[in-house]
């Protein structure tokens, strides 16, 4: 095995897990050993609850491939019923993992591998599978719409600094289920739907930050604002909730509470891509965080 070319990974050694040996340019082999989990040292409830996380994450893929039976058969208002609950399971499902240190409990699994081919797969591959089998689009534009969305997706999706170390997105990140939505209810022609996702495809290239509506730690100092934005979130995600039981009726209450988040993230994201905090403030919030 060539440990140059070779990525660090975790193996269990008498029990202990740990990082391999590590061929240097010079010919000198350092043994990286990080002790990050002893096996033994860790309970079984808490080897279960992180199994329990991990499943929950997987179980997103298996209400996306539901979304693509129910697009299939043209049961549309299902279909986003199921977008929604797949997004509800990637919401969450960090904060399980944060608050039972997930890599010390379940160690052999990468759960950032995990999260992001289920997200993949639910915020590019669906929407795009809405978009070949509906009228959204053009009809002769929906191949180029396809492309454009899942080339700049597999970009956006594999930068090293796609989520940027101060927890904001790089360019675009993949909406597009949340797109798709908006397009469907706003019943706007097929040309503009095409307009507003190629320039959104387009977005996934240029380095604006895009909040993290989970990891709001580098949004501000400030505990309350911080809340703020979350329950904005909150509220947000039971408009737009609502928008669908009521559909093909509109609430004019739902449309300004969906719009108005819409406007606040868009002006959030900006305002932090053009002010963002200090490193040394990013630090300082880390730690109180995690205090």
């Amino acid at each position: 095995m060539n440990l140059l070319h070779n990525p660090l990974k975790y193996k269990c050694l008498g029990g202990i897990w740990a990082r391999d040996t590590v061929l240097l340019p010079n010919g000198t082999i350092r043994e990286d050993v990080e002790v990050t989990q002893t096996i033994f040292a860790v309970s079984l409830q808490r080897r279960i609850m992180g199994w329990c996380v991990h499943a929950f994450t997987a179980s997103g893929a298996f209400v996306g491939l539901m979304a693509l039976v129910a697009i299939y058969r043209h049961e549309l208002l299902p279909a986003f019923w199921l977008m929604g609950i797949a997004v509800v399971i990637d919401a969450v499902d960090g904060l399980f993992a944060r608050a039972i240190k997930i890599k010390q409990a379940v160690p052999e699994i990468d759960g950032a591998l995990l999260d992001n081919i289920v997200d993949f797969f639910n915020y590019t591959i669906v929407p795009v599978f809405f978009i070949l089998v509906t009228s959204i689009v053009p009809e002769y534009w929906r191949i180029v719409c396809a492309v454009a969305i899942t080339f700049s997706s597999a970009y956006q999706f594999t930068q090293v600094d796609a989520k940027t170390s101060d927890h904001f997105f790089k360019g675009f990140p993949s909406y597009w289920n949340i797109a798709i939505f908006y397009l469907f209810f706003w019943q706007m022609s097929a040309l503009t739907n095409l307009i507003i996702l190629l320039v959104l495809a387009a977005l996934s290239f240029v380095p604006i930050k895009y909040l993290y509506p989970s990891r709001l730690d580098y949004l501000t100092h400030n505990k309350t604002l911080r809340l703020g934005m979350l329950l904005a979130t909150v509220v947000w995600g039971f408009a737009t909730g609502g928008l669908m039981y009521v559909y093909p009726e509109s609430n004019p209450l739902l449309v300004t509470i969906s719009m108005l988040y819409m406007v606040l993230y868009v002006a959030v994201s900006l305002y932090r891509t053009w002010v963002p905090l200090g490193d040394m403030d990013c630090v300082a919030s880390e730690e109180r965080s995690t205090a």
